[in-house]
């Protein structure tokens, strides 16, 4: 039995066979093309794909996940989820035969991958870059009409010293991560389209995305969960909360189960849903705010503390081009928090916090790097951080 993704590639094929459908290197593949040719240079995740029937049990397809907090995990993916997650995410970020979405994200990771399938359930075309470079990132976006594009925060920053946004951009789907609140409204006041999202490989990519960034946005809003996609907060105990708490999701879209041996389902999940990693709340207006990860919650002095958050209050500091918060064991504080700083001057960096920063969210060293540990999708590696802050001397205390 076909792939779900050759299914519909045939589909697009019959209704417009010359349509294109991938743009790689400067060559133009249709949709007739791509199904009977299956290019030597297309990438070995996308020709595996084009070529593979359904794997026996229940998974489409197997897909890692990002493995920012230890070891990957394969995610069994079926196509009942995959074809939800497609319309799901075209019922909020319109997609439609005529577009171009550029792919720059590892395939191996859902980020990436997903728009494969989005792409060819459309008969959109795909712009694959297989590494990023953002001075050809930002000339193919122009000469190729990109009209959507998937990022990272990190890509996001490059992106914008090439320039101003494609003036045929439509949509600019920014996840994988936080976004600073300095970040977006640089991008919108030139001109990038920015959508903040959320999702993750346990739930065949999007769980929520703001399609416009609001007057109003702050860091962690990822908007209203997707159509056909439930969302709870639930507390310690696994009991639903109005107030902040762990992110779990339900619906059609979420994974079989992690690959195990038998390929039995279910693995990973509780009563058919997905625990994430995450945290968050939901504003007054039912909009997704998303915290950062329950596994790197800090606890200084007996207050607890978000990394995520402290770090993008550090990047509205000037100087500082990126920064990553992480602590140390205090046999007074429990966890000392310290900062690791790519950018500026660490004194002034200091004397900003001092200024501008709570005192339970401030800070007590600052360490100056060249650049932070990220994996593949730009990810923060959070469990290398602590170590590489106690590789470097003290600061004095703020």
């Amino acid at each position: 039995m076909k792939s779900l993704l050759s299914r519909w590639l045939e589909r697009a094929a019959a209704s417009h066979p010359d349509a294109p459908a991938l743009i790689q290197d400067d060559a133009v593949y249709s949709f007739t093309a791509l199904l009977s040719a299956h290019p030597a240079r297309l990438p070995q995740r996308l020709a595996m794909l084009l070529k593979q029937a359904d794997l026996p049990g229940c998974a489409e397809l197997l897909i890692a996940t990002s493995g920012s907090t230890g070891e990957p995990k394969q995610v069994m993916l079926s196509e009942a989820s995959l074809a939800a997650a497609v319309q799901a995410s075209r019922s909020r970020i319109p997609l439609e035969r005529g577009d171009v979405w550029l792919a720059c994200l590892p395939l191996q990771h859902i980020g990436g991958i997903s728009i494969f399938y989005r792409c060819a359930e459309a008969g959109a075309a795909v712009l694959l870059h297989q590494k990023f470079d953002a001075v050809r990132v930002r000339e193919d976006m122009e000469h190729h009409g990109v009209t959507h594009v998937s990022l990272v925060p990190a890509m996001l920053a490059r992106l914008l010293e090439a320039g101003p946004a494609p003036a045929q951009l439509k949509y600019a789907l920014i996840g994988g991560g936080p976004l600073s609140e300095k970040l977006a409204r640089q991008a919108q006041a030139a001109g990038w389209p920015i959508c903040p999202t959320y999702g993750m490989s346990e739930t065949a990519s999007q769980v929520a995305t703001l399609p416009a960034l609001p007057p109003d946005w702050r860091e962690g809003m990822v908007g209203l969960p997707l159509p056909g996609i439930g969302v709870e907060i639930i507390d310690a105990n696994g009991q639903p909360t109005k107030g902040e708490g762990r992110i779990l999701v339900r619906g059609p879209g979420v994974m079989t189960g992690y690959a195990n041996a038998a390929q039995e389902a279910g693995h990973g999940l509780i009563d058919g849903g997905f625990v994430s990693g995450d945290r968050g709340y939901f504003d007054a207006r039912g909009n997704l705010v998303v915290l950062g990860r329950h596994d790197d919650m800090l606890v200084s002095g007996g207050i607890n503390i978000h990394p995520a958050l402290v770090e993008n209050l550090l990047l509205a500091c000037p100087g500082v081009r990126d920064v990553a918060v992480t602590a140390v064991n205090d046999a007074v504080w429990g966890d000392r928090i310290a900062a690791l700083v790519v950018g500026g001057d660490i004194q002034a960096i200091e004397d900003w916090c001092r200024a501008n920063l709570p005192s339970a969210q401030r800070p007590r060293r600052f360490i100056a790097v060249s650049a932070l540990p990220r994996n593949a999708m730009g990810k923060l590696e959070r469990q290398r951080l602590p170590a590489l802050a106690l590789e470097t001397e003290d600061r004095t205390p703020c």
